[in-house]
């Protein structure tokens, strides 16, 4: 049910309210709302079932990002990536999953915060993981809600605020989808699902999550109509990674990295457009820096969008931005016997092909399915959320050959290097890694990718990364679904 705050949003729009002496402050406030697991289903990008009026109105009225990713398909990793402004295989312990982000890395709310402004989180900031070093969490100080930041804030001083929900992260509230209303028989399933009521009626759950965290992002931009403040108020509205399903999150292919963006600034830089630049989750932290008129870190990877922002147009604005990078290390120790490593990949992604290098194609990629000998306790296929979807494709893989052949792409072990012609294979299922036709491009990219990751000290590719694999692990694992309540208890991720 939509609240009447909603309701007023949808009503007036965004920028309603004439530009306040308040909202003229020299420096942008930034609200920052990201989702947990959202994948780039909004009305805006095609899809015709989930209903994202807020963001598809920060995108009409502001800036869409079409090509936008995360630097690992991961929780804590993506969101230290967005913290500092660095790919997380540059982070120590940060790159994989409850690793704590490093002191001695700097974080743009610090910065921010050193400089004049006043500074919070609520819900999920940084995490899942305990705050290692630091004083506290990396996205700053928690407050309940951003009505109470927002009746903290020093009047003289302008803001930055990461809302951190939790949706749509699992677990969901089964059919809670159906009696909100959505109709799972018209939903476009992804092509790496089989097409089964059981598989609709989760991502109808799902897409019931994505609108909740799409209403109250509405709600938070009402509080800044109200306040006078939304006309300097820079609000970014995306995701940590893709949607909480298999071959989706933890995995470096579309569906796991490829992210919903759009951000709006009211008054101060054209709306309406469609960038296809390609841009990474480690390019927030220097755009922050930049707007605030402050100097970016040398040890910041990530470039700021304040150019693209402001170009005034749509597609491809520079043309450097060609290609973007990305990866992941351990999401959870979900191999068999003593090994207590991830499933360590590096990608590179450009408009025609998709390049994946495999560190590790010895081991699977979701996870053993032996959770009686799994590393950890019970871990079942522990790279991948339980759900209605996973069960439904383990318990069916040998139903036919398309339902064995879906299994298999989420769940079988990958060669070292997969090859996706995007132009033939949009959904990314036929590796032409091996075809003597791509030979050239697989060299190509593959010496692309290798001395990109070179460049960004990289240990994957400069030595050193052994590490990855021994780090400390806080968290639990998705268990084995037969087991009793008792022993199938596993830490939200």
């Amino acid at each position: 049910m939509e609240t009447r705050v909603y309701k007023k949003i949808m009503l007036a729009g965004i920028a309603v309210a004439p530009l306040t002496a308040k909202a003229a402050q020299a420096q942008p406030n930034i609200l920052f709302a990201i989702a947990d697991d959202w994948g780039t289903h909004a009305g805006v990008y095609g899809d015709q079932v989930v209903k994202t009026p807020t963001f598809d109105r920060l995108a009409k009225e502001g800036v869409l990002f079409e090509q936008a990713y995360i630097s690992s398909p991961s929780c804590a990793p993506s969101r230290a990536a967005i913290l500092t402004g660095q790919w997380h295989w540059r982070l120590g312990e940060a790159a994989n999953l409850f690793g704590p982000v490093s002191i001695n890395d700097p974080v743009y709310p610090d910065l921010l915060e050193e400089n004049g402004y006043f500074v919070g989180y609520t819900r999920k900031g940084w995490g899942p993981g305990k705050n290692g070093d630091r004083p506290r969490n990396p996205a700053g100080t928690v407050y309940k809600s951003f009505a109470e930041f927002l009746a903290k804030r020093p009047a003289d001083k302008p803001f930055c605020f990461w809302f951190g929900s939790h949706d749509p992260h699992r677990p969901y509230v089964k059919d809670s989808g159906a009696k909100d209303g959505i109709p799972s028989g018209k939903i476009n399933i992804p092509a790496c699902f089989p097409d089964a009521p059981e598989v609709r009626g989760d991502i109808a759950d799902y897409y019931f999550a994505v609108q909740r965290f799409d209403r109250e992002t509405g709600e938070l931009i009402e509080m800044l109509r109200q306040a006078g403040e939304l006309e300097n108020t820079l609000i970014v509205m995306t995701s940590d990674h893709g949607m909480p399903f298999p071959r989706c999150k933890s995995n470096i292919y579309d569906e796991g990295v490829h992210v919903p963006l759009a951000i709006c600034w009211p008054g101060h830089f054209a709306g309406g457009h469609r960038i296809t630049d390609f841009v990474s989750s480690t390019d927030f932290a220097p755009t922050f820096l930049e707007l605030a008129g402050l100097p970016i870190p040398a040890v910041m990877t990530g470039r700021s969008l304040k150019p693209l922002l402001t170009a005034g147009k749509s597609g491809r604005i520079d043309p450097s931005r060609d290609h973007v990078l990305f990866g992941k290390e351990r999401h959870a120790p979900a191999q068999e016997g003593s090994n207590s490593g991830g499933y360590p990949c590096r990608a590179i992604r450009t408009d025609d092909f998709l390049l994946i290098r495999n560190f590790n194609p010895d081991r699977w990629p979701a996870g053993t399915e032996d959770y009686k000998h799994a590393f950890m306790s019970n871990a079942w296929f522990a790279d991948c959320d339980n759900g209605p979807t996973k069960i439904y494709m383990v318990e069916n893989r040998d139903k036919d050959a398309e339902h064995r052949r879906l299994f298999d792409l989420s769940f079988a072990k990958r060669p070292e290097f997969e090859l996706f012609d995007l132009r033939a294979d949009p959904n990314e299922q036929k590796n032409q890694a091996a075809n003597p036709e791509y030979a050239d491009v697989l060299n190509k990219l593959s010496n692309q990718l290798h001395e990109k990751l070179k460049a960004s000290g990289d240990p994957r590719v400069i030595g050193g990364a052994e590490k990855f694999d021994t780090y400390l692990y806080g968290g639990g694992t998705p268990k084995y679904p037969g087991l009793p309540p008792s022993e199938n208890e596993a830490v939200k991720q």
